[in-house]
């Protein structure tokens, strides 16, 4: 179904930064864009995505600036109506100016985002590739920005309507088994219902593991690091982020808050929490430093547990609370064994039994590219694939929605119930739609496009 746009009005904003430059733009957009720039210029212009070059006027028809004019002509615009894009002199008063008249004219003021949500309604882009606008705007490293523009191209998108085109293909075979339900076909006892479900879980795994990579590469990996007090842990902190962010003391229980340090490896975004020494303590400030701590490590991506190599009781793990080797169990977590400068080991990353351990000085500094390298591995971008895309939380969990209705319905086929089978692939189709927009509320709409700059 056309989800196209039955909005009349134009919109107008100041579409480049806040602030001085050498070129500032005003954009317009919507069915009556080219009669207000008319207006604005006192000229009329035929020629569509041609520069003219043109004096600008206010509403007392004194000249505020010259510049370029361009028109775009509906359908062959972003928005898919009409455009007008004034380029003026990039100072704030001169924008400002021209945005009024353009006001006075008729415009309204465009909502954060609009242009964007006009380009989706209008169907010229999906859900996903509008998110990924904002996402290049606000990107952080040369990878971000290149991984957004993949999304931006289509290239996620593709892979989730590839995604679609097996559950509908599913979905029609098993309408078709419900329709002949009263012939001798036995659908049930016919692989091809299980062998669909299998690859389509297949499916699923391989792109929920790509956008588990473009959630971490747009929102960044959230790493705590935790362990015993006087560990190392803040030198950590202080050696990742190349300054003396947290205060470092031969005392225990230094570090009684969190420290947070948002850093970058080789263009990778990485929020680094330091936390409280996790131990047992009868003394409220400690408790409830530890309290802050493990709800730190409950959403972290990734622990690093460091360890004094030097304790003697650095084996001893009963010494920590149940509740604290219960939630480091469950999270990925790398150990680190720190202090090799005071007896002479040299910098080492070796696995044992499904852990990585790797054996540093945060004081020192050996072995933390050990560690750096080790974190991109993690966050899965140690790989020089060109093809990798940005995605957000909202797009990895309806995969996982998805991914359970049809878990669900494999247990449904082995009941030999076909209608719920059914149901379940219905709801897992409706969860995928989501991501490109093809199923979307208003609600949804307008939490995404609200994130988005003003004029974009």
């Amino acid at each position: 179904m056309s989800m196209k746009s039955s909005v009349t009005d134009t919109i107008a904003a100041i579409a480049t930064s806040p602030g001085f430059g050498a070129v500032g733009i005003v954009r317009l957009s919507g069915s009556g864009s080219l009669e207000i720039a008319q207006k604005i210029i006192k000229k009329t212009i035929t020629k569509p995505k041609h520069a003219h070059f043109l004096s600008f006027h206010n509403q007392n028809n004194d000249v505020i600036d010259q510049g370029l004019v361009i028109f775009f002509k509906a359908p062959n615009s972003f928005t898919g109506e009409d455009i007008i894009e004034f380029q003026a002199h990039g100072s704030p008063i001169v924008l400002n100016e021209l945005l009024q008249t353009a006001l006075y004219h008729g415009a309204r003021l465009a909502k954060p985002g609009e242009f964007s949500e006009r380009a989706f309604l209008n169907e010229k882009i999906d859900l996903a590739q509008a998110e990924a606008i904002a996402d290049l705007i606000q990107a952080t490293s040369l990878k971000a920005a290149h991984s957004a523009i993949h999304s931006l191209q289509g290239e996620f998108s593709n892979r989730v309507n590839h995604l679609l085109d097996q559950l509908i293909h599913l979905r029609t075979y098993i309408e078709a088994a419900l329709d002949f339900s009263d012939e001798e076909i036995d659908f049930l006892n016919d692989t091809t219902i299980e062998d669909l479900l299998n690859a389509l879980l297949k499916s699923i795994a391989a792109i929920s593991k790509s956008t588990r990579h473009g959630v971490l590469l747009q929102e960044g990996m959230h790493i705590v690091i935790a362990g015993k007090p006087n560990a190392g842990k803040s030198s950590l902190l202080n050696a990742l982020s190349g300054r003396e962010s947290a205060i470092v003391a031969n005392i225990a229980g230094t570090t009684r808050d969190i420290v947070r340090e948002f850093i970058h490896i080789d263009g990778m975004p990485l929020h680094i929490i330091d936390t409280a020494g996790l131990h047992e303590s009868d003394h409220e400030i400690e408790q409830e430093a530890m309290r802050r701590a493990l709800k730190e490590i409950e959403l972290a991506d990734h622990v690093l547990f460091i360890q004094d190599i030097t304790d003697t009781q650095i084996k001893d793990e009963s010494t920590l609370p149940s509740n604290v080797l219960n939630l480091l169990q469950s999270k990925p977590t790398t150990i680190i064994k720190n202090k090799i400068d005071l007896i002479q080991k040299t910098p080492t990353l070796i696995q044992e039994n499904n852990k990585t351990i790797i054996h540093l000085s945060a004081k020192s500094k050996q072995g933390i590219d050990l560690l750096r390298n080790h974190l991109k591995k993690c966050m899965g971008l140690d790989t020089h694939e060109e093809s990798l895309f940005i995605a957000r939380r909202r797009h990895l969990d309806a995969l996982n929605i998805a991914k359970d209705y049809i878990i669900h319905a494999q247990i449904q086929l082995q009941n030999k119930s076909l209608e719920t089978l059914a149901e379940d692939l219905r709801l897992a189709q409706t969860e995928l739609s989501k991501i490109t927009g093809q199923f979307t509320t208003e609600d949804l709409l307008s939490e995404i496009f609200s994130s988005f700059c003003i004029g974009k």
